[in-house]
């Protein structure tokens, strides 16, 4: 009787924290927002696109396939109706140039969308509340294939015999 009721509490336990761990990494997905943690270092700066698809607040920066820093806020300028997004970039990337660009590129067909930043040639540098201008938007897929059916239904139908028949050259005289 005693080994069953140890077993129970071992199984109990082990349930409780396979619970723990579950709501840890819930807490650690860049879709939640929430991180467990001291507040990330570096400077912020800011870019505006037109739609940021499915970004997410959490979602790495990135330049040459290096993580730079991470998206800390998403929200709408309500005078030019774009999306401001706001990053932390770490204190020992201080030489990103200013007139640099940034897109939202996605991590594979089907992956998270992230900022991906592109080197200018200006000798100045990003710095606290800098704003990269040059912005290039999300590619939403759902986009691209209702224009892809848009096209392709507004083409005329093949008939089949659309080839003209070629045309002899004439003998060549005896």
């Amino acid at each position: 009787m005693k080994s069953n009721r140890s077993l129970e509490i071992g199984t109990g336990l082990f349930v409780v924290l396979g619970f723990a761990a579950l709501l840890f990494l819930t807490t650690q997905l860049p879709s939640s927002g929430l991180k467990l943690g001291k507040a990330r270092p570096g400077y912020h700066v800011t870019a505006a696109f037109d739609n940021v698809g499915d970004l997410k607040v959490g979602s790495p920066v990135t330049m040459a396939g290096v993580n730079l820093g991470v998206v800390d806020g998403i929200k709408i300028d309500w005078n030019t109706y774009k999306a401001v997004v706001s990053m932390t970039i770490d204190p020992q990337y201080n030489k990103i140039p200013d007139d640099s660009d940034a897109s939202i590129q996605t991590q594979g067909l089907l992956g998270g969308k992230y900022i991906g930043i592109g080197a200018g040639g200006s000798e100045t540098y990003l710095k606290e509340g800098s704003q990269i201008t040059f912005t290039q938007s999300a590619i939403v897929l759902e986009n691209l294939v209702n224009k892809l059916f848009a096209s392709m239904a507004s083409k005329p139908a093949d008939s089949g015999s659309s080839a003209a028949p070629a045309a002899s050259a004439p003998a060549p005289k005896k």
